[in-house]
């Protein structure tokens, strides 16, 4: 049997063996990647040689006119889905998935709202300029410390979570002497077919009420002068493709919101998002225009079965506005055959990175793409697993790709996609520095978010600090 047939042995069902391991997906990287003369893959104008030369490896790579473009397109798309029914929409950018001073301004500047969860996405964001009434805050257990924050700040609209949140927030709103907008998370029972830990509609989970508890909690709220009631929030999972969830789940929060409409005017309902991207070359993501009108078409007709005005509608993305904008560069350290199940054979590429950049496989068995981007080769393809440098069996960045069989160490592997989650759930595991985020425009690459080195890791340890200020007793 010869080595490619028994490769295909480990490969998922999924992955094709492609005739041209140098081949770029299109719906997996950025628009304006290519290759160039050389081979070498280019990134904004920009060979990734020329950023790994400059910048150094592990590199997180971020694309402005991507992020800046599928923004805009995705706020065209939503305000003229709804304006064909009527109503207005807004979309907010979900700070978790990738949050940075120059993000925010990207965001803000081509109209999209900002969603946060905890306090330290909160004073981002304002420290980044963003109108705090353009602001939504979540979150399952917000401080009286965050709560405080968010209040003083003017957030917009602030996402009620529990009932002891409607307390807590209740007197803080009544000690300050102002009135706070709120919206309630419901759990519609709706839940997109994902990995569970993404999967947060489940209705045995942490986020948000049951439908059966909502009208409760609405009641609460509408009791207290300082809060004000705008409507119900549902999110139903993420990397979402299709609208079919959506339109279950809407009439589902829309036989609540007539229910509760009963009670007074609710001019906002929160849909959620979690679109999905393309991560490999199998991935067929719902075009934004798409999802948008098939959404407001499902609100609209379930409003009009019921006799009831259409609500204004807002939509979180989630990572479909930043995730295909990014690109991590690594170097290839080593590379080992190993061989397994009676003679098949599998490639591990070992990087200079891995889960403390891109915890995603290791946290959702996430699968991603990779591709050599110092050159183009005319090797054959074989099935490689691209690893990092942990000591964890689990440190997975590939699960499965084909690459050229001449990789080796010294070659630059760029892995795409990774513009949402990476940045935002790294680590310093095995005392690793997280890397620079590098933003390109215009031909031009700069730094926007500063990357560590050991000396910034070392000086946060007190033991250390204490021996080199004091002295040792």
């Amino acid at each position: 049997m010869s080595a490619p047939s028994q490769s295909r042995t480990l490969a998922p069902a999924w992955l094709v063996e492609p005739d041209d391991a140098n081949a770029l997906a299109p719906l997996v990287w950025p628009a304006n990647a290519v290759r160039d003369d050389d081979g070498a893959l280019r990134l904004g104008g920009i060979a990734a040689t020329d950023l790994a030369d400059r910048f150094g490896t592990p590199l997180w790579v971020l694309d402005e006119d991507e992020v800046r473009a599928t923004a805009r397109r995705t706020l065209d798309a939503f305000r003229a889905a709804a304006a064909l029914h009527g109503v207005q929409a807004r979309v907010y950018y979900a700070g978790k998935a990738f949050l940075s001073s120059e993000v925010v301004r990207w965001v803000t500047d081509e109209g999209l709202a900002v969603d946060v969860c905890t306090g330290g996405e909160l004073a981002l964001a304002l420290a980044a300029g963003a109108d705090p009434a353009r602001l939504g805050f979540h979150g399952n257990n917000k401080s009286v410390a965050e709560l405080e924050a968010a209040v003083s700040a003017g957030v917009g609209s602030i996402v009620i979570d529990s009932l002891i949140e409607i307390e807590r927030l209740a007197a803080i709103v009544g000690r300050r002497g102002v009135r706070q907008s709120v919206l309630l998370r419901v759990n519609s029972g709706v839940h997109a077919e994902t990995h569970d830990f993404l999967a947060t509609a489940h209705e045995d989970q942490k986020f948000g009420f049951t439908l059966t508890d909502a009208p409760a909690a609405v009641a609460r709220i509408r009791e207290l002068d300082g809060l004000e009631f705008v409507g119900l929030h549902c999110h139903i999972g993420s990397q979402i493709f299709g609208t079919a969830g959506f339109e279950e789940s809407a009439s589902r929060i829309v036989e609540l919101h007539a229910e509760l409409r009963e009670g007074g005017e609710m001019p906002v309902l929160n849909l959620g998002g979690g679109f999905g991207i393309a991560y490999t070359s199998v991935d067929d993501p719902t075009p934004i225009e798409q999802l948008a009108v098939g959404i407001a078409e499902a609100v609209a007709r379930q409003c009009s079965v019921r006799g009831i005005p259409m609500p204004n509608l807002a939509f979180e993305p989630g990572r479909a506005i930043v995730g295909r904008a990014g690109v991590t560069l690594y170097e290839v350290g080593t590379t080992k055959p190993v061989e397994v199940d009676g003679g098949a054979q599998r490639l591990y590429v070992s990087v200079d990175g891995g889960m403390s950049d891109n915890a995603r496989p290791a946290l959702y068995g996430a699968e991603f793409s990779a591709r050599i981007a110092s050159r183009a080769s005319t090797a054959a393809p074989a099935l490689v697993r691209v690893v990092g440098k942990h000591c964890e069996s689990g440190d997975v960045v590939v699960d499965a790709e084909y690459l050229p069989g001449d990789v080796a160490p010294g070659d630059l592997l760029a892995v795409p996609a990774t513009g949402a989650y990476c940045f935002s759930l790294a680590s310093n595991y095995n005392y690793v520095p997280r890397p620079p985020v590098v933003a390109l425009r215009g031909g031009e690459a700069r730094i926007i978010v500063r990357g560590e080195s050991i000396d910034d890791l070392l000086v946060r340890d007190a033991g250390l600090t204490r021996t080199t200020t004091e002295g040792i007793a």
